[in-house]
Protein backbone atom coordinates (compact mmCIF):
# COMPACT_ATOMS: atom_id res chain seq x y z
CA UNK A 1 0.00 0.00 0.00
CA UNK A 2 2.91 2.63 0.95
CA UNK A 3 4.99 1.25 -2.72
CA UNK A 4 1.28 2.53 -4.06
CA UNK A 5 0.42 6.03 -2.27
CA UNK A 6 4.03 6.67 -3.37
CA UNK A 7 3.69 6.09 -6.45
CA UNK A 8 0.93 8.12 -6.90
CA UNK A 9 2.37 11.07 -5.37
CA UNK A 10 5.23 10.93 -7.88
CA UNK A 11 3.17 10.93 -10.61
CA UNK A 12 0.91 14.27 -8.77
CA UNK A 13 -2.15 12.58 -9.43
CA UNK A 14 -3.59 14.69 -7.30
CA UNK A 15 -4.01 17.82 -5.06
CA UNK A 16 -5.97 17.78 -1.54
CA UNK A 17 -8.27 20.95 -1.49
CA UNK A 18 -10.73 22.38 0.50
CA UNK A 19 -14.14 19.92 0.08
CA UNK A 20 -16.46 22.26 -2.75
CA UNK A 21 -19.60 23.27 -1.48
CA UNK A 22 -21.48 21.52 -3.74
CA UNK A 23 -19.35 18.87 -4.58
CA UNK A 24 -20.07 14.83 -3.40
CA UNK A 25 -16.42 13.34 -3.82
CA UNK A 26 -16.40 10.06 -4.78
CA UNK A 27 -15.08 7.34 -2.42
CA UNK A 28 -12.11 4.86 -2.91
CA UNK A 29 -10.87 1.84 -2.18
CA UNK A 30 -7.84 -0.66 -1.38
CA UNK A 31 -8.22 -3.67 -3.90
CA UNK A 32 -5.06 -6.60 -2.90
CA UNK A 33 -4.04 -9.41 -5.26
CA UNK A 34 -1.58 -12.04 -5.30
CA UNK A 35 0.22 -12.27 -8.63
CA UNK A 36 1.55 -15.85 -9.44
CA UNK A 37 4.23 -16.89 -11.53
CA UNK A 38 2.67 -19.61 -14.75
CA UNK A 39 3.75 -22.79 -12.15
CA UNK A 40 1.51 -21.26 -9.71
CA UNK A 41 4.79 -19.57 -6.75
CA UNK A 42 4.04 -16.26 -5.60
CA UNK A 43 5.03 -13.62 -7.59
CA UNK A 44 4.80 -10.56 -5.56
CA UNK A 45 2.14 -9.11 -3.64
CA UNK A 46 0.05 -6.34 -4.86
CA UNK A 47 -2.10 -3.48 -3.61
CA UNK A 48 -3.94 -0.87 -5.62
CA UNK A 49 -5.67 2.35 -5.05
CA UNK A 50 -9.15 2.55 -7.07
CA UNK A 51 -11.89 4.96 -7.59
CA UNK A 52 -15.66 3.86 -7.04
CA UNK A 53 -16.08 4.69 -10.60
CA UNK A 54 -20.14 3.47 -10.18
CA UNK A 55 -21.21 6.63 -8.44
CA UNK A 56 -20.07 8.69 -10.93
CA UNK A 57 -22.90 10.34 -13.41
CA UNK A 58 -22.91 10.69 -16.86
CA UNK A 59 -22.21 14.03 -18.36
CA UNK A 60 -21.12 15.21 -14.81
CA UNK A 61 -18.16 13.68 -14.72
CA UNK A 62 -17.24 11.91 -17.38
CA UNK A 63 -18.11 11.55 -20.90
CA UNK A 64 -17.03 9.16 -23.35
CA UNK A 65 -15.81 5.76 -21.44
CA UNK A 66 -14.92 3.00 -24.90
CA UNK A 67 -11.37 1.95 -25.08
CA UNK A 68 -10.04 -0.37 -27.60
CA UNK A 69 -7.88 -3.29 -26.86
CA UNK A 70 -6.32 -5.81 -28.91
CA UNK A 71 -8.29 -8.48 -30.62
CA UNK A 72 -7.00 -12.30 -29.83
CA UNK A 73 -7.06 -13.10 -33.48
CA UNK A 74 -4.78 -10.37 -34.13
CA UNK A 75 -2.30 -11.53 -31.20
CA UNK A 76 -2.48 -15.29 -32.76
CA UNK A 77 -1.73 -13.79 -36.32
CA UNK A 78 1.61 -12.06 -34.74
CA UNK A 79 2.55 -15.24 -33.21
CA UNK A 80 2.10 -17.20 -36.57
CA UNK A 81 4.44 -14.27 -38.11
CA UNK A 82 6.59 -14.85 -35.73
CA UNK A 83 7.15 -18.26 -35.84
CA UNK A 84 7.65 -18.24 -39.25
CA UNK A 85 10.09 -15.48 -39.52
CA UNK A 86 11.96 -16.36 -36.51
CA UNK A 87 11.19 -12.77 -34.61
CA UNK A 88 11.42 -12.49 -31.54
CA UNK A 89 8.41 -11.73 -29.09
CA UNK A 90 8.91 -9.06 -26.17
CA UNK A 91 6.96 -8.53 -23.62
CA UNK A 92 6.44 -5.08 -21.52
CA UNK A 93 3.92 -3.90 -18.70
CA UNK A 94 3.08 -0.37 -17.63
CA UNK A 95 3.53 -0.06 -13.75
CA UNK A 96 0.60 1.71 -13.06
CA UNK A 97 -0.69 3.03 -16.77
CA UNK A 98 -3.88 4.43 -15.74
CA UNK A 99 -2.31 6.58 -13.89
CA UNK A 100 -0.62 8.56 -16.68
CA UNK A 101 -4.07 9.54 -18.69
CA UNK A 102 -5.45 13.26 -18.68
CA UNK A 103 -8.60 14.01 -16.80
CA UNK A 104 -10.65 16.64 -19.03
CA UNK A 105 -13.28 16.62 -16.07
CA UNK A 106 -13.39 18.19 -12.48
CA UNK A 107 -13.29 14.94 -10.34
CA UNK A 108 -12.73 14.77 -6.88
CA UNK A 109 -12.67 11.90 -4.58
CA UNK A 110 -12.09 11.11 -0.60
CA UNK A 111 -8.83 10.46 0.70
CA UNK A 112 -7.27 7.01 0.60
CA UNK A 113 -8.09 4.94 3.81
CA UNK A 114 -4.93 4.71 6.26
CA UNK A 115 -3.32 7.54 4.05
CA UNK A 116 -5.43 10.57 5.59
CA UNK A 117 -3.81 13.43 5.79
CA UNK A 118 -3.36 14.06 9.31
CA UNK A 119 -3.61 18.35 9.53
CA UNK A 120 -6.37 18.57 6.85
CA UNK A 121 -8.23 14.89 7.56
CA UNK A 122 -11.45 16.77 5.99
CA UNK A 123 -9.62 17.93 2.75
CA UNK A 124 -10.50 15.80 -0.69
CA UNK A 125 -8.74 14.75 -3.48
CA UNK A 126 -9.01 16.92 -6.68
CA UNK A 127 -7.58 14.46 -9.33
CA UNK A 128 -5.35 15.43 -11.81
CA UNK A 129 -4.86 12.16 -13.78
CA UNK A 130 -7.13 9.24 -14.23
CA UNK A 131 -7.59 6.46 -11.46
CA UNK A 132 -7.93 2.66 -11.77
CA UNK A 133 -11.87 2.43 -11.29
CA UNK A 134 -12.78 6.07 -13.10
CA UNK A 135 -15.07 5.33 -15.48
CA UNK A 136 -12.80 7.36 -18.26
CA UNK A 137 -9.62 5.54 -17.34
CA UNK A 138 -9.08 3.19 -19.64
CA UNK A 139 -9.49 5.56 -22.53
CA UNK A 140 -7.42 8.88 -21.28
CA UNK A 141 -4.67 5.77 -20.91
CA UNK A 142 -5.27 4.52 -24.54
CA UNK A 143 -5.22 7.74 -26.02
CA UNK A 144 -1.80 8.79 -24.30
CA UNK A 145 0.23 5.29 -25.87
CA UNK A 146 -1.35 6.21 -29.03
CA UNK A 147 -0.28 9.66 -28.98
CA UNK A 148 3.33 8.72 -27.56
CA UNK A 149 3.72 5.78 -30.52
CA UNK A 150 2.56 7.95 -33.26
CA UNK A 151 5.01 10.63 -32.37
CA UNK A 152 7.94 7.66 -32.28
CA UNK A 153 6.74 7.36 -36.00
CA UNK A 154 4.23 4.33 -35.43
CA UNK A 155 1.11 4.63 -37.65
CA UNK A 156 -2.17 2.84 -36.26
CA UNK A 157 -3.05 0.21 -38.10
CA UNK A 158 -6.72 0.18 -40.18
CA UNK A 159 -7.94 -3.03 -39.14
CA UNK A 160 -6.93 -2.99 -35.60
CA UNK A 161 -6.38 0.10 -33.82
CA UNK A 162 -4.19 -1.37 -30.93
CA UNK A 163 -1.73 -2.46 -33.63
CA UNK A 164 1.23 0.30 -34.29
CA UNK A 165 3.54 -0.85 -37.09
CA UNK A 166 6.62 1.16 -37.83
CA UNK A 167 8.32 0.48 -41.74
CA UNK A 168 11.57 1.18 -42.29
CA UNK A 169 13.42 0.33 -45.66
CA UNK A 170 12.21 -2.71 -45.52
CA UNK A 171 12.30 -3.71 -41.80
CA UNK A 172 9.39 -3.91 -39.38
CA UNK A 173 8.95 -2.85 -35.76
CA UNK A 174 5.24 -3.95 -34.34
CA UNK A 175 4.00 -2.92 -30.79
CA UNK A 176 0.77 -4.89 -29.69
CA UNK A 177 -1.26 -2.78 -26.80
CA UNK A 178 -3.58 -4.96 -24.24
CA UNK A 179 -4.41 -2.33 -21.99
CA UNK A 180 -1.28 -2.34 -19.83
CA UNK A 181 0.40 -5.32 -21.67
CA UNK A 182 2.68 -4.21 -24.75
CA UNK A 183 3.69 -6.65 -27.22
CA UNK A 184 7.03 -5.72 -29.29
CA UNK A 185 8.36 -7.61 -32.37
CA UNK A 186 9.42 -7.60 -35.90
CA UNK A 187 12.98 -8.09 -37.43
CA UNK A 188 14.03 -3.96 -36.93
CA UNK A 189 16.39 -5.06 -34.14
CA UNK A 190 17.63 -1.08 -33.58
CA UNK A 191 14.28 0.27 -33.34
CA UNK A 192 12.72 -2.00 -31.70
CA UNK A 193 15.40 -1.49 -28.79
CA UNK A 194 15.23 2.14 -28.80
CA UNK A 195 11.32 1.64 -28.67
CA UNK A 196 11.99 0.19 -25.71
CA UNK A 197 14.03 2.80 -24.25
CA UNK A 198 12.08 5.51 -24.83
CA UNK A 199 8.91 3.17 -23.27
CA UNK A 200 10.54 3.30 -20.19
CA UNK A 201 11.73 7.03 -20.56
CA UNK A 202 8.18 8.49 -21.17
CA UNK A 203 6.61 5.88 -18.79
CA UNK A 204 7.54 3.36 -15.67
CA UNK A 205 8.20 0.45 -17.03
CA UNK A 206 8.59 -3.28 -16.30
CA UNK A 207 10.79 -5.26 -18.62
CA UNK A 208 9.36 -8.74 -18.99
CA UNK A 209 12.08 -10.33 -21.46
CA UNK A 210 10.74 -13.00 -24.04
CA UNK A 211 6.96 -13.25 -24.07
CA UNK A 212 6.07 -16.54 -22.20
CA UNK A 213 2.62 -15.84 -20.29
CA UNK A 214 -0.05 -13.07 -22.09
CA UNK A 215 -3.70 -12.68 -20.52
CA UNK A 216 -3.07 -15.99 -19.22
CA UNK A 217 -2.17 -17.77 -21.97
CA UNK A 218 1.03 -19.32 -22.12
CA UNK A 219 3.67 -19.02 -25.00
CA UNK A 220 6.29 -21.62 -25.16
CA UNK A 221 9.47 -20.89 -27.94
CA UNK A 222 10.19 -24.30 -29.61
CA UNK A 223 12.37 -26.00 -31.93
CA UNK A 224 9.55 -26.48 -34.22
CA UNK A 225 8.39 -22.82 -33.91
CA UNK A 226 5.55 -21.10 -30.80
CA UNK A 227 3.45 -23.22 -29.09
CA UNK A 228 0.59 -21.18 -27.50
CA UNK A 229 -1.62 -22.92 -24.90
CA UNK A 230 -3.44 -22.31 -21.61
CA UNK A 231 -2.14 -25.81 -19.60
CA UNK A 232 -2.40 -23.85 -15.97
CA UNK A 233 -6.21 -22.27 -16.96
CA UNK A 234 -7.05 -25.84 -17.80
CA UNK A 235 -5.91 -27.39 -14.95
CA UNK A 236 -7.50 -24.82 -12.62
CA UNK A 237 -10.57 -25.29 -14.04
CA UNK A 238 -10.88 -29.03 -13.83
CA UNK A 239 -9.94 -28.19 -9.91
CA UNK A 240 -12.41 -25.61 -9.53
CA UNK A 241 -14.96 -27.66 -10.84
CA UNK A 242 -14.23 -31.30 -9.11
CA UNK A 243 -12.86 -32.95 -12.17
CA UNK A 244 -9.32 -33.23 -11.68
CA UNK A 245 -9.99 -36.83 -11.21
CA UNK A 246 -12.60 -37.61 -13.90
CA UNK A 247 -12.30 -40.06 -16.40
CA UNK A 248 -11.06 -38.65 -19.43
CA UNK A 249 -12.67 -38.56 -23.21
CA UNK A 250 -11.85 -38.69 -26.56
CA UNK A 251 -14.31 -36.00 -27.81
CA UNK A 252 -16.14 -33.18 -26.52
CA UNK A 253 -19.49 -33.88 -27.87
CA UNK A 254 -21.53 -37.28 -28.75
CA UNK A 255 -21.57 -37.08 -32.28
CA UNK A 256 -25.24 -37.00 -34.03
CA UNK A 257 -26.19 -35.80 -30.03
CA UNK A 258 -29.56 -33.71 -30.26
CA UNK A 259 -30.13 -31.04 -27.45
CA UNK A 260 -33.30 -29.70 -26.95
CA UNK A 261 -34.09 -26.26 -24.99
CA UNK A 262 -37.23 -27.57 -22.75
CA UNK A 263 -36.40 -31.51 -22.64
CA UNK A 264 -35.36 -32.89 -18.94
CA UNK A 265 -35.37 -31.78 -15.51
CA UNK A 266 -34.46 -28.55 -14.09
CA UNK A 267 -31.35 -27.40 -12.13
CA UNK A 268 -31.81 -26.51 -8.55
CA UNK A 269 -28.93 -24.18 -9.26
CA UNK A 270 -27.90 -22.93 -12.68
CA UNK A 271 -25.02 -20.71 -11.27
CA UNK A 272 -22.69 -23.28 -11.67
CA UNK A 273 -23.36 -24.08 -14.99
CA UNK A 274 -23.02 -20.43 -15.96
CA UNK A 275 -20.03 -20.24 -14.53
CA UNK A 276 -18.75 -23.73 -16.13
CA UNK A 277 -19.86 -22.49 -20.12
CA UNK A 278 -18.50 -18.83 -19.09
CA UNK A 279 -15.01 -20.31 -18.02
CA UNK A 280 -15.21 -23.28 -21.26
CA UNK A 281 -15.55 -20.07 -23.23
CA UNK A 282 -12.16 -18.69 -21.91
CA UNK A 283 -10.41 -22.14 -22.74
CA UNK A 284 -11.88 -21.39 -26.69
CA UNK A 285 -9.30 -18.71 -27.28
CA UNK A 286 -6.40 -21.60 -27.57
CA UNK A 287 -8.73 -24.86 -28.24
CA UNK A 288 -10.42 -24.55 -31.19
CA UNK A 289 -11.76 -28.22 -30.88
CA UNK A 290 -14.24 -27.56 -28.06
CA UNK A 291 -15.85 -24.27 -29.84
CA UNK A 292 -18.52 -26.50 -31.11
CA UNK A 293 -19.12 -27.85 -27.92
CA UNK A 294 -19.17 -24.81 -25.51
CA UNK A 295 -21.17 -22.68 -28.09
CA UNK A 296 -23.85 -25.12 -28.23
CA UNK A 297 -24.28 -25.30 -24.65
CA UNK A 298 -23.77 -21.56 -24.27
CA UNK A 299 -27.63 -21.26 -25.99
CA UNK A 300 -28.99 -22.82 -22.75
CA UNK A 301 -27.67 -20.05 -20.12
CA UNK A 302 -31.34 -18.80 -19.59
CA UNK A 303 -33.20 -22.19 -18.07
CA UNK A 304 -30.29 -25.34 -18.35
CA UNK A 305 -31.44 -28.69 -17.88
CA UNK A 306 -29.62 -31.66 -16.00
CA UNK A 307 -28.70 -33.49 -19.73
CA UNK A 308 -27.22 -29.57 -20.39
CA UNK A 309 -24.93 -29.87 -17.33
CA UNK A 310 -24.23 -33.79 -18.38
CA UNK A 311 -23.19 -32.36 -21.41
CA UNK A 312 -20.79 -29.57 -20.14
CA UNK A 313 -19.26 -32.28 -18.04
CA UNK A 314 -18.38 -34.37 -20.71
CA UNK A 315 -16.49 -31.29 -22.27
CA UNK A 316 -14.48 -31.02 -19.21
CA UNK A 317 -13.89 -34.50 -19.25
CA UNK A 318 -12.33 -34.10 -22.86
CA UNK A 319 -10.30 -31.21 -21.31
CA UNK A 320 -8.98 -33.72 -19.19
CA UNK A 321 -7.75 -36.42 -21.57
CA UNK A 322 -6.00 -33.33 -23.73
CA UNK A 323 -5.04 -30.92 -20.66
CA UNK A 324 -1.68 -30.03 -22.31
CA UNK A 325 -3.09 -29.67 -25.77
CA UNK A 326 -2.17 -26.06 -27.75
CA UNK A 327 -1.73 -24.33 -31.70
CA UNK A 328 1.50 -24.74 -32.40
CA UNK A 329 3.08 -22.23 -35.29
CA UNK A 330 5.62 -23.95 -36.89
CA UNK A 331 8.80 -22.08 -38.74
CA UNK A 332 9.41 -21.89 -41.92
CA UNK A 333 5.48 -22.41 -43.18
CA UNK A 334 4.42 -20.89 -46.91
CA UNK A 335 3.16 -17.77 -45.30
CA UNK A 336 -0.35 -17.56 -46.64
CA UNK A 337 -3.99 -17.52 -45.57
CA UNK A 338 -6.13 -20.21 -46.72
CA UNK A 339 -10.08 -20.55 -45.37
CA UNK A 340 -12.53 -23.65 -44.59
CA UNK A 341 -16.22 -23.15 -44.04
CA UNK A 342 -19.30 -25.17 -43.49
CA UNK A 343 -22.92 -25.26 -42.60
CA UNK A 344 -24.75 -28.09 -40.86
CA UNK A 345 -28.23 -27.60 -42.07
CA UNK A 346 -31.21 -27.19 -39.87
CA UNK A 347 -28.87 -28.06 -36.67
CA UNK A 348 -30.34 -26.53 -34.43
CA UNK A 349 -33.57 -28.59 -33.03
CA UNK A 350 -35.14 -25.26 -30.86
CA UNK A 351 -34.99 -23.17 -34.07
CA UNK A 352 -34.35 -25.36 -36.87
CA UNK A 353 -31.72 -22.28 -38.17
CA UNK A 354 -28.12 -23.93 -38.78
CA UNK A 355 -24.61 -23.40 -37.91
CA UNK A 356 -21.89 -21.52 -39.43
CA UNK A 357 -18.56 -22.97 -38.94
CA UNK A 358 -15.53 -21.33 -40.65
CA UNK A 359 -11.65 -21.57 -39.83
CA UNK A 360 -8.49 -19.90 -41.05
CA UNK A 361 -5.02 -20.60 -41.21
CA UNK A 362 -1.77 -18.68 -41.49
CA UNK A 363 0.79 -20.94 -43.18
CA UNK A 364 -0.17 -24.35 -40.99
CA UNK A 365 -1.11 -22.17 -37.67
CA UNK A 366 -4.93 -21.74 -37.24
CA UNK A 367 -5.08 -18.25 -36.37
CA UNK A 368 -9.09 -17.52 -36.68
CA UNK A 369 -12.44 -19.60 -36.13
CA UNK A 370 -15.80 -19.64 -35.40
CA UNK A 371 -18.75 -21.67 -34.53
CA UNK A 372 -22.13 -19.64 -34.62
CA UNK A 373 -26.20 -20.70 -35.38
CA UNK A 374 -26.90 -18.62 -37.94
CA UNK A 375 -29.47 -15.57 -37.48
CA UNK A 376 -32.15 -17.14 -39.87
CA UNK A 377 -33.52 -20.31 -40.95
CA UNK A 378 -31.96 -21.52 -43.85
CA UNK A 379 -34.54 -23.35 -46.48
CA UNK A 380 -31.84 -25.31 -48.52
CA UNK A 381 -28.61 -26.81 -47.53
CA UNK A 382 -27.25 -24.55 -50.30
CA UNK A 383 -28.48 -21.32 -48.39
CA UNK A 384 -27.37 -22.62 -45.24
CA UNK A 385 -23.85 -23.02 -46.91
CA UNK A 386 -24.20 -19.85 -49.30
CA UNK A 387 -24.15 -18.08 -45.72
CA UNK A 388 -21.61 -19.84 -44.18
CA UNK A 389 -19.62 -18.42 -46.87
CA UNK A 390 -20.44 -15.30 -46.57
CA UNK A 391 -19.35 -14.94 -43.43
CA UNK A 392 -16.29 -16.34 -43.93
CA UNK A 393 -16.02 -13.55 -46.92
CA UNK A 394 -16.49 -11.33 -44.55
CA UNK A 395 -13.48 -12.49 -41.69
CA UNK A 396 -11.04 -13.09 -45.05
CA UNK A 397 -11.74 -9.18 -45.86
CA UNK A 398 -10.41 -8.49 -42.40
CA UNK A 399 -7.52 -10.68 -42.06
CA UNK A 400 -6.24 -9.55 -45.81
CA UNK A 401 -6.55 -5.68 -44.07
CA UNK A 402 -4.69 -7.29 -41.12
CA UNK A 403 -2.01 -8.65 -43.23
CA UNK A 404 -1.42 -5.83 -45.66
CA UNK A 405 -1.40 -3.18 -42.34
CA UNK A 406 1.70 -5.95 -41.35
CA UNK A 407 2.92 -5.39 -44.65
CA UNK A 408 2.71 -9.18 -45.38
CA UNK A 409 1.23 -8.05 -48.93
CA UNK A 410 -1.71 -10.77 -49.55
CA UNK A 411 -1.54 -10.08 -53.75
CA UNK A 412 -3.62 -13.60 -54.24
CA UNK A 413 -7.05 -15.08 -54.64
CA UNK A 414 -7.76 -16.03 -50.83
CA UNK A 415 -8.56 -19.91 -51.01
CA UNK A 416 -12.41 -21.05 -49.58
CA UNK A 417 -12.94 -24.44 -49.32
CA UNK A 418 -16.16 -25.21 -49.32
CA UNK A 419 -17.78 -28.93 -49.35
CA UNK A 420 -21.23 -27.62 -51.41
CA UNK A 421 -21.19 -27.72 -55.00
CA UNK A 422 -24.16 -25.46 -55.21
CA UNK A 423 -22.86 -22.89 -53.01
CA UNK A 424 -19.61 -22.51 -54.38
CA UNK A 425 -21.38 -22.30 -58.15
CA UNK A 426 -23.82 -19.30 -56.80
CA UNK A 427 -20.77 -17.61 -55.22
CA UNK A 428 -19.25 -17.55 -58.86
CA UNK A 429 -22.23 -16.76 -60.92
CA UNK A 430 -26.48 -15.97 -60.17
CA UNK A 431 -27.21 -19.29 -61.18
CA UNK A 432 -30.28 -21.09 -59.18
CA UNK A 433 -31.94 -17.66 -59.31
CA UNK A 434 -35.61 -18.90 -58.76
CA UNK A 435 -34.54 -21.14 -55.87
CA UNK A 436 -32.22 -18.63 -54.21
CA UNK A 437 -34.16 -14.97 -54.95
CA UNK A 438 -35.08 -14.71 -51.39
CA UNK A 439 -31.43 -15.04 -50.02
CA UNK A 440 -30.80 -11.65 -48.66
CA UNK A 441 -28.93 -9.09 -50.92
CA UNK A 442 -25.94 -8.98 -47.74
CA UNK A 443 -25.12 -12.46 -48.45
CA UNK A 444 -24.31 -12.06 -51.88
CA UNK A 445 -21.18 -9.99 -50.23
CA UNK A 446 -19.42 -13.41 -51.37
CA UNK A 447 -20.24 -13.35 -54.92
CA UNK A 448 -18.89 -10.22 -55.03
CA UNK A 449 -15.67 -11.11 -53.42
CA UNK A 450 -15.21 -13.78 -55.74
CA UNK A 451 -15.93 -11.99 -58.84
CA UNK A 452 -13.22 -9.59 -57.80
CA UNK A 453 -10.80 -12.46 -57.42
CA UNK A 454 -9.83 -11.90 -53.89
CA UNK A 455 -11.30 -14.91 -52.79
CA UNK A 456 -11.33 -18.05 -54.97
CA UNK A 457 -14.66 -20.62 -53.75
CA UNK A 458 -13.08 -23.86 -54.41
CA UNK A 459 -15.17 -27.20 -53.77
CA UNK A 460 -13.66 -29.81 -51.15
CA UNK A 461 -14.67 -33.24 -50.26
CA UNK A 462 -16.68 -33.02 -47.21
CA UNK A 463 -14.15 -35.86 -45.73
CA UNK A 464 -11.70 -33.16 -45.59
CA UNK A 465 -13.60 -30.36 -44.85
CA UNK A 466 -12.02 -29.52 -41.53
CA UNK A 467 -14.67 -27.03 -40.49
CA UNK A 468 -16.65 -29.92 -40.36
CA UNK A 469 -15.62 -29.68 -36.42
CA UNK A 470 -17.16 -26.45 -35.62
CA UNK A 471 -20.84 -27.22 -36.87
CA UNK A 472 -21.21 -30.76 -35.44
CA UNK A 473 -20.63 -33.56 -33.35
CA UNK A 474 -18.15 -35.74 -35.15
CA UNK A 475 -16.62 -39.31 -34.36
CA UNK A 476 -13.38 -40.42 -32.48
CA UNK A 477 -11.40 -40.40 -36.30
CA UNK A 478 -12.77 -37.74 -37.84
CA UNK A 479 -12.22 -35.54 -34.98
CA UNK A 480 -8.34 -36.29 -34.24
CA UNK A 481 -8.43 -36.37 -38.00
CA UNK A 482 -9.60 -32.76 -38.36
CA UNK A 483 -8.37 -31.45 -34.73
CA UNK A 484 -4.58 -32.27 -36.25
CA UNK A 485 -5.27 -30.27 -39.35
CA UNK A 486 -5.52 -27.64 -36.97
CA UNK A 487 -2.03 -27.72 -35.50
CA UNK A 488 -4.08 -28.49 -32.19
CA UNK A 489 -1.49 -31.14 -30.36
CA UNK A 490 0.00 -32.01 -27.61
CA UNK A 491 2.88 -29.60 -25.99
CA UNK A 492 6.38 -31.32 -26.51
Amino acid sequence: MGEEITALEQNQTWDLVPKPRDVKPISCKWVYKIKRRPNGSVERYKARLVARGFSQQYGLDYDETFSLVAKLTTVRVLLALAANKDWNLYQMDVKNAFLHGELDREIYMTQPMGFENKVHPEYVCKLKKALYGLKQAPRAWYGKMAEFLSRSGYSVTHADSSLFVKANGGKLAIVLVYVDDLIITGDDKEEIHRTKENLSVRFQMKELGQLKHFLGLEVDRTQEGIFLCQQKYAKDLLQKFGMLECKPISTPMEPNVKMCAYEGKDLEDATIYRQLVGSLIYLTLTRPDISYAVGVMSRYMQNPKKSHLDAVRRILRYVKSTIDYGLLYKKGEDCKLVGYCDADYAGDHDTRRSTTGYVFKLGSGTISWCSKRQPTVSLSTTEAEYRAAAMAAQEITWLTQLMNDLHQLVDYSVPLYCDNQSAVRLAENPVFHARTKHVEIHYHFIREKVLQEEIGMRRINTDDQVADLFTKGLSTGKFENFRRQLNVMQRM
